[in-house]
């Protein structure tokens, strides 16, 4: 019998993962802290700066997303892709 193994994950599937797992992180952290202490200045610093980080991540994944669909696309139809553009 073969086994068939798991597909493995792309490295930018970890890196989404990791930076929305890290923005969940760092957000209830804050929002802890904030009532812990009812000191508000760590939302004007840490919350902008870790949804930046999650935004170019989530940009980038998108970016390479589309990149990929189209060299699929090209080997699927030819270049009608391009003429449509």
């Amino acid at each position: 019998m073969k086994r068939h193994s798991k597909p493995r994950r792309e490295f930018s599937k970890i890196i989404v993962c990791t930076v929305g797992a890290v923005t969940i992180a760092v957000t209830v952290f804050t929002c802890v802290m904030v009532w812990r202490t009812s000191n508000t200045e760590a939302l004007a610093y840490l919350i902008p700066a870790i949804f930046g980080e999650a935004a170019t991540a989530t940009g980038f994944y998108y970016s390479k997303a589309k990149t990929e669909n189209r060299i699929k696309l090209r080997r699927q139809y030819g270049d009608l892709v391009d003429k449509e553009e």
